[in-house]
C-alpha cells in the first residue's frame, strides 16, 4: 500500500484505533498521542489502546487519560477492534507484542499501519513505515505527517507528545542520535515545545521510595563481571512488595551501570509473579539483541533490547553468565 492510497483512506473521517505493546514506555504513549491528535485534526474518530497500564511520569501528556487499557476491560477494547476501519501499531514490530490483542487485530478486515523502528518487523500490516535507524517511533511519526503533507498540522500538543518519545527512547539524547534527529527536535522546538520544562516532568517527578529502591540497587543487587565488562542487578518478588515497585518505577535503573567505566553491557533482571523480565543496555558496537533474541525470547536494538523466561530469578541469572564467555573476545575490545 503506497502512502498516496492511505493519503486517499484518510481523506474521509474514519474510526481509527491506535495501539502499542504491552508494558508502554516513554516513545509507546508519545508516538500513539502524537499520532492520536494529529488524526483528530483531520475528523477521525480515534481511541488510543494499550494491553498494560502506562507510567505515571507520562500522565500528564494531553488526553492520555482516555487511552483504553485492555487488560481493564477486554471485551469493550475488542469491539472497538472490530469497529475500527483503520488499525495503527505503533512501536511494536510483531502481533505477540500485544498479547491476546494480537490475535483480535489479526482477525480484523480492516487496514492495518504498521510504524515502527524496531528490527525484523512482521508482514502483517497494509502500510509499513519501518525505520531501524530511527531514534524512537515519535521521531517516524513525525516523518509520516510530513509524509501525508500536513506539516501544517503540527501544533505544540503534538510536538510535546513526540518530544516525550523521543527523549524516553534516547536517554535525554544520549543514544539513537542522529543529525536528522536533531533537525527533527529543533522544528519541534519552534512549534513552542520547552525542552527544560518537559525534561523537569518527565525525569524530577519521583517519589521518595523511588530514589530509595535506586539505593537499594546499587548497593545490595549489583554485581559486577569484570571478566566480561558486564554489569547485573537483579530484583526478587521479596524486592517488589517491598518497595512496593508499581510499573515505571524500575524505569531507567539499567543505564545506571553504564556509567561505569568499565562496564560495556548491562543486565536489568526482574522477577515478576508469572515471568522473569531482562532489559540489556550496551556502550558503543556491542550489541545486545543478539543476546535478548537467541537466549532470552526477545528482541530490540543494537544498544537496548530485552526478552523474559520462565525459569527463575537464579536460573536466568545462571543463563546470561553461562552465555558471556560467547561474548568475551568482543566485549574486551577496546
Amino acid at each position: 500500500m503506497q502512502i498516496e492510497a492511505l493519503k486517499d483512506l484518510l481523506a474521509q473521517p474514519k474510526y481509527i484505533v491506535i495501539t502499542s505493546h504491552r508494558n508502554p514506555d516513554g516513545d509507546a504513549i508519545g508516538s500513539s498521542l502524537g499520532l492520536y491528535h494529529y488524526l483528530k485534526k483531520g475528523g477521525h474518530h480515534v481511541q488510543v489502546m494499550f494491553p498494560s497500564e502506562f507510567p505515571d511520569f507520562v500522565a500528564f501528556l494531553p488526553d492520555a487519560e482516555t487511552i483504553k487499557i485492555h487488560d481493564d476491560d477486554p471485551d469493550g477494547c475488542n469491539l472497538l477492534l472490530e469497529a475500527a476501519d483503520i488499525i495503527f501499531c505503533l512501536d511494536y514490530n510483531a502481533l505477540h507484542r500485544v498479547d491476546t490483542m494480537g490475535e483480535v487485530i489479526a482477525a480484523q478486515d480492516c487496514t492495518k499501519v504498521l510504524i515502527d523502528h524496531h528490527l525484523e518487523p512482521e508482514a502483517f500490516a497494509d502500510f509499513t513505515l519501518s525505520e531501524t535507524t530511527a531514534s524512537s517511533t515519535s521521531e517516524l511519526i513525525y516523518d509520516f505527517v510530513k509524509l501525508m503533507g500536513d506539516e501544517d498540522k503540527l501544533d505544540a500538543t503534538i510536538g510535546e507528545c513526540l518530544f516525550t518519545g523521543i527523549l524516553t527512547d534516547t536517554g535525554s539524547f544520549k543514544y539513537s542520535t542522529s543529525a536528522k534527529l536533531f533537525r527533527t527536535v529543533a522544528e519541534l522546538t519552534d512549534l513552542g515545545v520547552d525542552n527544560y520544562t518537559l525534561q523537569d516532568k518527565i525525569f524530577n517527578s519521583l517519589e521518595e521510595k523511588n530514589l530509595r529502591l535506586l539505593g537499594h540497587c546499587l548497593y545490595n543487587r549489583m554485581e559486577i563481571l569484570d571478566d566480561y565488562k558486564t554489569g547485573i542487578i537483579t530484583l526478587s518478588k521479596k524486592d517488589y512488595e517491598y518497595f512496593d515497585i508499581q510499573r515505571g518505577d524500575t524505569e531507567g535503573i539499567v543505564n545506571y551501570l553504564l556509567k561505569l567505566k568499565n562496564v560495556k553491557c548491562a543486565a536489568f533482571i526482574k522477577q515478576q509473579p508469572n515471568v522473569v523480565k531482562i532489559s540489556l543496555r550496551s556502550k558503543g558496537d556491542f550489541s545486545v539483541q543478539e543476546i535478548a533474541q537467541k537466549y532470552f525470547k526477545g528482541g530490540g536494538h543494537r544498544n537496548a533490547s530485552g526478552g523474559h523466561t520462565f525459569k527463575g530469578l537464579r536460573k536466568t541469572v545462571e543463563i546470561l553468565k553461562e552465555v558471556l564467555p560467547e561474548y568475551k573476545e568482543e566485549l574486551n575490545k577496546e
